[in-house]
């Protein structure tokens, strides 16, 4: 824009003004004791205020609704609104009008015209009024630019623009961490446990509508922010669902691989893909805002070239009776591997069977299921431990330690006569 440009006055004039909720309107009430001096002057002009709610001047809170006194704050994943309005106020007919709405990110510039046509005239003293809306989808300063043109009754075409520059805030502060589980007794689950920490970083407090976990194509996901009550679960966060000021919700989520990557669930090496958070909450008279979360993604566990896991195994045995676990046995490397397995005593965990046997031979993220038979010789909380792997290609010994525990009784009670 030209000197000359922005010294001329133009025809036209362009309002611009955020659309916002209101609030509600609050006052102080000031009372006293009707002994004291002022009597009951504070509470018949309580009574008489309009801001007051009749039969209850005492309250804060009034009945009426305070319009935004100033620009307020944006933050990201609310929708941002703007009235525009071009008025001319000049005495003479403008022809062939363009407003255009832009706005600038520190990434991107957005058109938020809802039409870019032109209007043929505008008569003295009449306007067009345009309302744009536009959901916040990154932080840091915006720029709403507002590009006027138009044509003269002498037929000069001029132009202008007004700039209007406000921050777009962080709303909520998210953190996660993952959890890995040990597979169930039934099936190698692989199970991820995801704890959300939600905190509020506004000064206003918020009604959490949603917050769900979405979850790739290799997951399903149960929440786990719910408690059995009844036939009906109830939020474990109770019926009002507001979060204050700075306050900090957690969420967690349990997500287990599909039955179509159940079988290699075992052998995911590197970041793995989890899903992504979605946050919907309400503000001041129900404004709405959501945010998405990128895809969160986790290291997947290393288990090294041979992984051992327990698909069997009882909570409770009895002393030194044999039982049964059942073992499940995958390749994680990329290579064939002939193994052998041999089982050593410890101090309180004796096996059952022929040590140093064959297993064959196991292709790359192959598996199978190995049925074994051990003992206890002293009673409590026992730790299994003593068992080898050794593949004959490489000659590599991998030992496997403290695989699970498992509590011994004595099953003979004694009586003293």
């Amino acid at each position: 824009m030209d000197v000359n440009q922005a010294k001329q006055e133009h025809l036209l004039a362009l309002k611009v003004m955020r659309l916002t909720k209101p609030t509600l309107f609050t006052n102080m009430p000031v009372t006293c004791e009707e002994r004291d001096l002022p009597g009951d002057l504070f509470g018949r002009l309580m009574r008489e205020d309009p801001s007051t709610i009749k039969g209850a001047e005492g309250l804060m809170l009034g009945e009426m609704l305070t319009l935004p006194q100033n620009f307020g704050n944006i933050f990201l994943g609310e929708t941002f609104s703007s009235y525009i309005s071009v008025h001319n106020d000049s005495s003479q007919v403008v022809k062939d009008i363009l407003v255009k709405a832009d706005l600038q990110t520190s990434s991107q510039r957005l058109n938020l015209s809802a039409s870019n046509s032109t209007v043929s005239e505008l008569k003295p003293e009449n306007c067009i009024d345009d309302v744009i809306h536009h959901e916040v989808k990154e932080i840091g300063t915006h720029i709403l630019v507002c590009a006027v043109s138009y044509t003269t009754q002498s037929g000069e075409k001029l132009y202008f623009r007004k700039f209007f520059k406000f921050q777009v805030l962080k709303p909520l502060d998210v953190k996660t961490k993952f959890y890995n589980a040990e597979s169930d007794l039934s099936s190698v689950t692989d199970e991820v446990f995801l704890e959300a920490q939600i905190q509020n970083i506004t000064t206003s407090p918020m009604f959490m509508e949603k917050v769900s976990l979405e979850p790739s194509m290799m997951y399903n996901v149960t929440e786990l922010n719910t408690v059995a009550f009844g036939e009906e679960g109830a939020s474990t966060f109770g019926k009002m669902s507001y979060l204050q000021p700075m306050d900090t919700r957690q969420y967690l989520y349990c997500l287990k691989p599909k039955p179509e990557f159940a079988e290699k669930a075992g052998v995911i090496k590197g970041v793995t893909v989890i899903g992504k958070l979605d946050i919907v909450w309400k503000t001041n008279l129900g404004e709405r805002g959501r945010l998405q979360t990128s895809q969160l993604q986790r290291m997947a566990p290393g288990y090294g070239d041979v992984r051992l896991s327990l698909e069997i195994i009882p909570d409770t045995v009895n002393l030194e009776e044999p039982f049964d676990i059942t073992c499940k046995i995958t390749n994680c490397s990329e290579r064939t591997m002939d193994l052998v397995l041999e089982m050593c005593n410890t101090r309180t965990i004796h096996w059952c069977g022929v040590s140093g046997r064959q297993l064959g031979k196991v292709g790359p993220s192959a598996s199978l299921s190995l049925p074994l038979k051990l003992l206890s010789s002293v009673q409590g909380l026992q730790s299994i431990s003593g068992l080898r792997l050794t593949d004959t290609f490489l000659k590599r010994t991998y030992e496997y330690d403290d695989i699970a525990q498992v509590c011994v009784v004595c099953p003979y009670t004694s009586h003293e006569s």
